[in-house]
């Protein structure tokens, strides 16, 4: 028990969510005859919910914050058929329809961020009222019909990275990419040695580090071997690639900088916060534009892979997203969460999906094992902390940004005036 303890930094229950997401794919991996982790599948698991994912890095901000999104979906589908419409009928090339998209994400967030932050109004209401305004919208604009986009605009949402170099039966942009990753892991891990040495910090054993760095690799490679070796003409996709620098960008934002601690220090004691010289309203107003940002995004990449835009786009989006933040460990009251917990709840809701659509489960019962997953996951989290005991996920995600991990603890300006539960 204490190898396992030393292995993965403390508690063994921090990685009870990984290992539910291990759990789940072994189990369809048995159940569906291996299919799950073959190449094909993985493809499309990652091109058929990343946007999902997009929107649960917005989402996670926001319920940290204190507040909920409803309007994702809406937005998403809204900017979904502007940005074709704009292209289709004013001939704009696909770049500036990106930037048409950003932009007019950007004015719905600050619209919509504005009552919130300025006049007071609760998230729940304005953002309803933007579900039924933009769903509204894009019916009007786009008089309820399918409006296609070019063939280079799709490339945001169904395109792949290409092919260079001699033939070695791989995708060798991939296979780079993958070897990539695993310099980082492993330049990483070491950087973090050297520090605890020069701190005069406890040191983890070597084989710790190795066996640690063993398993990182082996999945990374493994997953590289998937996504290289898929059917010719696909390799890993550009909406992953877009999901990635995401997810690095704004693990940076919430763990790093100053603007990610006032985001925990609002959502966690929004009082305190305000006493120790946080400006929450300014806060408030950039996570609900950024949120709707990001649903623009997300918009974009789903009507690129549909190769249209359509009326029932966005459809019980901020629901699914809404759940794997929730599921990823994050906490109704807020100022709890993290961007890679919520994208390790967004994956087990994928792969819960996927398994249950390829055993050919009805729409009807994965609807009730979905919402019954949710519902444990939250009563799990919730009884934790009754108990008095560290949220599971927060625990999990101790480590990932340093001994200042925003789940337990908040700015060093702040850490005497607020406090933070997780």
């Amino acid at each position: 028990m204490n190898a396992i303890k030393q292995l993965f930094g403390g508690n063994t229950r921090q990685f009870g969510m990984i290992f539910a997401l291990v759990a789940l794919v072994l189990f369809f991996q048995w159940k569906t005859g291996g299919v799950i982790l073959t190449p094909d599948n993985v493809i499309n698991l990652i091109n058929g919910y990343s946007y999902i994912l997009i929107l649960a890095i917005g989402m996670v901000l926001v319920i940290i914050a204190g507040h909920i999104d409803l309007s994702v979906g809406s937005v998403a589908a809204f900017v979904g058929i502007v940005v074709a419409l704009t292209m289709r009928d004013w001939g704009l090339p696909w770049y500036m329809g990106i930037v048409v998209g950003l932009v007019l994400g950007a004015l719905i967030g600050a619209w919509q961020g504005f009552f919130v932050a300025y006049v007071g109004i609760p998230a729940f209401i304005v953002t309803l009222a933007g579900m039924l305004l933009f769903r509204g919208a894009n019916q009007y604009f786009g008089k309820s019909l399918t409006v296609p986009v070019s063939t280079d605009f799709q490339y945001i949402g169904a395109g792949y990275l290409p092919e260079i170099g001699p033939d070695t039966g791989y995708n060798n942009l991939t296979l780079l990419l993958g070897f990539i990753v695993v310099a980082a892991l492993i330049w990483g891990e070491l950087r973090s040695h050297r520090k605890a040495v020069a701190l005069g910090a406890d040191v983890k054993p070597l084989w710790v580090t190795i066996v640690k760095l063993v398993v990182l690799c082996g999945v990374v490679l493994y997953a590289t071997y998937l996504f290289a070796t898929g059917r010719p003409g696909t390799s890993f996709p550009i909406p992953g690639i877009i999901l990635g620098v995401l997810v690095l960008a704004y693990g940076f934002i919430s763990a790093r900088t100053t603007l990610g601690r006032h985001v925990y220090a609002v959502g966690g004691n929004r009082h305190a916060a305000a006493l120790s010289g946080v400006k929450s309203k300014r806060t408030d107003f950039l996570v609900i534009l950024n949120m709707a940002v990001l649903a623009g995004l997300a918009g974009m990449i789903f009507v690129a892979r549909s190769n249209a835009s359509g009326p029932s786009d966005g459809v019980g989006w901020e629901l699914d997203a809404i759940a794997a933040v929730f599921i990823g460990g994050a906490a109704v009251t807020g100022g709890v969460g993290t961007v890679v917990g919520s994208m390790i709840g967004g994956l087990v809701m994928a792969v819960l999906n996927n398994g249950l659509y390829l055993m050919g489960v009805g729409s009807d019962m994965s609807q009730i094992i979905k919402g019954l997953v949710l519902l444990a996951a939250v009563v799990f989290d919730v009884y934790n902390k009754s108990q008095g005991k560290a949220s599971f996920i927060g625990l999990m995600m101790k480590k990932l940004g340093g001994r200042d991990n925003p789940d337990l603890a908040v700015a060093e300006p702040l850490k005497d005036a607020v406090r933070i539960e997780s």
